[in-house]
């Protein structure tokens, strides 16, 4: 049985001492991480390492370039042992997942042949909405996944949307805007008994919760490394054989097998040993909370578990504040009983005040949120709010605590009794 991690158990001050911009920042609350994590002080030395004694090309034969391949093949290997992937040679690496999804989508579009179909979802970013819409022109045809009033894609509901002709269902892991969690196996399941692809936005859900694309079952999955408390880059995971089928624009001399085929042009190194240090990051808290000898994949499993059931702490406080203030109105999964379904990301609003009103009067007062359609205008829409205000989300990780939870609840009250 999973252990659960209340606030008072979870290693906090460890984890907040690991984190410059977290431990140096007194009195300033940061609550906007679902747009970017902070980065531990490990990340931070590996790239300071790297732009001063290898900042070079790839492929020399000299000390530093053969640095850098080694620095990549150990991130390849870290990104691999953190999705649970059968080798490292499944993960590519490049800019952001944006850019891969539409990589990828190119490539399907280029592959359509009888299955045109495309299922999408209104809880998605729009980046694994919109990229795939521009498959029309080739041909492809879409089908709309849409979340229940409870905020959560339901998998039965894709039993009317499947058929003969789908070719992919593409759908998030978590929602960016309002923090649901989509149960991505059964996802699966359904669309490979109907012949069809998964392709999995798993950005929002990076910093959160456990990875496991064996046990998922999905044919690809897209995440960015500044979200799991790594510098700006993206990877893009997907099964061998899926890999292998894709067409891809490469150089005449790049091998035409993954990952390779999926890396033409230079990405940033530096970035890329950045996410192999955060990762290392999260196998050190895993050995912090359970200290006996364990794999790397262990020590990743239980950090990712630390991380979630201390997550669960933040949400139900967080729930506790925002429903003792008049007018808050919080939207998705709502039940703290259903704290399963849903990342500590909050997407609310305050009656009689305009989400950016909030936001300015809350960074007044010390916290960064953010406001308005979070790159999500078809989940806004469907909330019945309008896409240019939007919302305020205050979104949280492991290293943010209950007592910076009560403190906002507090500002947050304050407002709303102006």
């Amino acid at each position: 049985m999973q252990k659960q991690f209340n606030h008072l158990e979870f290693p906090i001050a460890a984890v907040r001492e690991a984190f410059p911009a977290i431990a140096e920042r007194t009195g300033f609350v940061f609550f906007d991480n679902a747009a970017g994590t902070q980065a531990p002080q490990l990340v931070l030395e590996t790239v300071a390492n790297h732009l001063l004694h290898r900042n070079v090309q790839r492929g020399g034969r000299y000390t530093q370039s053969r640095e850098v391949d080694g620095a990549i093949a150990a991130a390849r290997e870290s990104v691999a042992l953190f999705l649970n992937a059968k080798a490292p040679e499944e993960v590519a690496f490049g800019l952001n997942a944006t850019s891969f999804i539409r990589l990828v989508s190119l490539a399907i579009g280029q592959s359509l042949g009888e299955r045109r179909e495309i299922i999408v979802t209104d809880l998605d970013h729009e980046a694994n909405v919109a990229t795939w819409l521009a498959l029309e022109r080739e041909g492809a045809s879409f089908r709309w996944w849409k979340f229940r009033e409870d905020g959560l894609l339901h998998p039965p509901d894709l039993n009317n949307l499947l058929s003969p002709r789908t070719r992919l269902v593409a759908c998030t892991l978590a929602s960016n805007a309002i923090g649901s969690i989509t149960d991505v196996a059964e996802v699966s399941r359904l669309a490979h008994a109907a012949g069809a692809q998964v392709f999995i936005d798993a950005v929002h859900y990076g910093p959160h919760g456990l990875f496991d694309v064996q046990a998922w079952g999905c044919d690809y999955l897209v995440c960015s490394g500044y979200k799991i408390f790594a510098p700006h880059m993206g990877f893009l995971w997907g099964s061998m054989d899926a890999l292998n089928a894709l067409p891809t624009f490469r150089e005449d001399f790049i091998p035409d097998a993954p990952p390779w085929k999926f890396e033409a042009g230079t990405y940033t190194y530096e970035n890329v040993a950045g996410m192999d240090a955060a990762l290392l990051y999260l196998e050190w808290l895993g050995r912090l909370v359970q200290p006996q000898s364990l794999s790397r994949r262990d020590a990743i499993v239980n950090a990712m578990k630390a991380i979630t059931s201390y997550e669960q702490s933040l949400s139900r406080e967080m729930f506790a504040v925002l429903g003792a203030v008049p007018g808050v109105r919080v939207y998705g999964v709502a039940e703290v009983e259903r704290l399963l379904f849903r990342t500590p990301t909050f997407s609310f609003t305050l009656d009689g005040v305009e989400p950016a009103r909030v936001s300015e009067q809350l960074a007044e007062a010390g916290f960064g949120v953010r406001d308005g359609h979070m790159y999500s205008p078809r989940l806004i829409r469907r909330l019945g709010l309008s896409q240019d205000s939007g919302t305020v989300r205050a979104s949280l990780v492991h290293y943010n605590t209950v007592e910076e939870v009560r403190r906002f609840g507090a500002a947050v009250r304050s407002l709303s009794s102006h």
